[in-house]
């Protein structure tokens, strides 16, 4: 999922596991970039709930 950067003031290493930044992951596996107009909008930290049964 995509959290703000502000998330990393709640972050929990045992709960979630990082995954990388939204401009980076790239590879259409976690969404698209955050853009309009070419310009780039705001960035995520892409995480993982490590606890998630599925």
């Amino acid at each position: 999922m995509g959290v703000p950067i502000t998330f990393l003031d709640k972050y929990n290493p045992e709960q979630f596991e990082m995954i990388g930044q939204s401009r980076i992951l790239l590879d259409g596996k976690f969404g698209r970039d955050f853009k309009l107009n070419g310009k780039y909008l705001y960035m995520r930290i892409v995480i993982k709930n490590k606890n998630h049964e599925n």
